[in-house]
């Protein structure tokens, strides 16, 4: 038997600082990265960056398969399960005597690097139920130390007005942190015709500290949009104190506000002090209650090992219901019930309850409630093809 990781675009981006990679040689960087904090010696397959692999084995961010020597897939799973997995493996090859435990493998592993404080420029808090939207770096003479995230919510993705957000996060990969002695990083927005963005610009906050990994986010107002793209530039100052020297550098994206079903979800956004919504300017520190709820709609106490993912066909959908009914791999129907803020995806599109319909392949997460009932927080559905 051999063994693969398989590195596909980032579920979580923020998992421990780490952000997506614009290029095929920071994907191979972040694998580095894996095998020195994870201390493991599987070896990995990379996908390429159109993420190739990751649509051909249905888009699963945990998926598992078994392939046979004829290159057949035997088992699959859309969630990684280690005794599952054991239990394959017994019965395709065989059983051993002396069964391989973790604490045999003997890993050592590294924590991500930690090059100056986090936690001292308050995290902004997006609207709810945003969405990750393309966003394309310009060539550029240095590396891009700052990865820019942008999320859009869903009037303005539907609707051409409403709240986008920016975010500018330093990549750990290349071991920097902002200099704040020296000017904060600035942002301008260019718009096509007939579309405003406010503030069209606006700069990081000042803060004490001298250095920091902090992000700078900013939310911006707008309106008129159209499958046009904007154009956003930012400046900034990236410092490497192992390398000795600290870099200005000046860059561009284009941002599409067409939902990126390769963006991942961020985890815990809403989890420490926040100011109320930054509009372009500094962010001022001003932490708010903790919500009843986090983005997905589940309890802060509710952990996520609590979340459960299954793989079907759709058998029916009930819109005025909100009940989804899936048919598993083994035949079993099931009834699933939609969050009031279920995120739903057809096709690779933000979709409505309406939009699922009999046949269609799909993934869901979900969590069980008190009464026993199965809760759907995100499906993703696809017309034909497999998962």
């Amino acid at each position: 038997m051999r063994f693969h990781y398989i590195y596909k675009a980032l579920a979580h981006p923020e998992n421990n600082g780490y952000v997506t990679p614009f290029t095929l040689e920071e994907r191979l960087m972040h694998i580095r990265e894996a095998e020195r904090t994870l201390g493991s010696a599987i070896p990995w397959i990379c996908d390429t960056m159109a993420n190739d692999l990751k649509h051909a084995l249905g888009d699963a961010p945990n998926s598992e398969f078994i392939i046979d020597p004829d290159g057949k897939v035997v088992r699959r799973r859309s969630w990684s399960n280690p005794v599952a997995l054991r239990r394959d493996l017994e019965e395709l090859v065989g059983a051993v005597e002396h069964p391989t435990r973790v604490e045999d493998l003997d890993l050592v592993g590294a924590p991500p690097p930690k090059v100056a404080a986090s936690g001292v420029v308050p995290r902004v808090r997006p609207p709810d139920r945003m969405s990750p939207v393309t966003v394309i770096p310009r060539e550029s003479s240095s590396p891009f130390y700052v990865k820019l995230r942008a999320e859009a919510d869903e009037n303005l993705l539907r609707q051409g007005k409403g709240t986008l957000y920016l975010g500018f996060h330093l990549d750990p990969l290349y071991h920097v942190h902002w200099n704040n002695l020296a000017a904060p990083l600035t942002f301008s927005i260019k718009t096509p015709s007939g579309v405003e963005a406010t503030p069209p610009r606006g700069e990081g906050p000042k803060v004490d500290a001298p250095a920091d990994v902090d992000p700078r986010e900013f939310l911006i107002e707008v309106s008129g949009a159209s499958r046009d793209s904007l154009t956003v530039h930012v400046d900034y100052f990236a410092c490497n104190d192992d390398e000795g020297w600290c870099r200005p550098a000046s860059q561009q994206y284009t941002v599409s506000l067409q939902y990126d079903p390769d963006g991942g979800t961020v985890r815990g956004r809403d989890r420490g002090p926040m100011d109320n919504r930054a509009r372009g300017g500094p962010l001022a520190q001003r932490p708010g209650p903790r919500p009843e709820s986090g983005p997905t709609g589940r309890p802060p106490e509710t952990r996520l090992d609590d979340v459960e993912r299954v793989m079907g066909l759709v058998v029916r959908a009930d819109a005025a219901h909100r009940t989804i009914q899936v048919r598993g791999r083994g035949g079993l129907e099931r009834e699933f019930h939609l969050t009031d803020d279920a995120v739903l995806i057809v096709d690779g599109r933000r979709a409505e309850p309406g939009d699922l319909a009999p046949g269609q392949r799909v993934v869901l997460g979900f969590r069980r409630s008190e009464d026993g009932k199965a809760l759907a927080m995100r499906v993703t559905a696809r017309t034909g093809g497999t998962y």
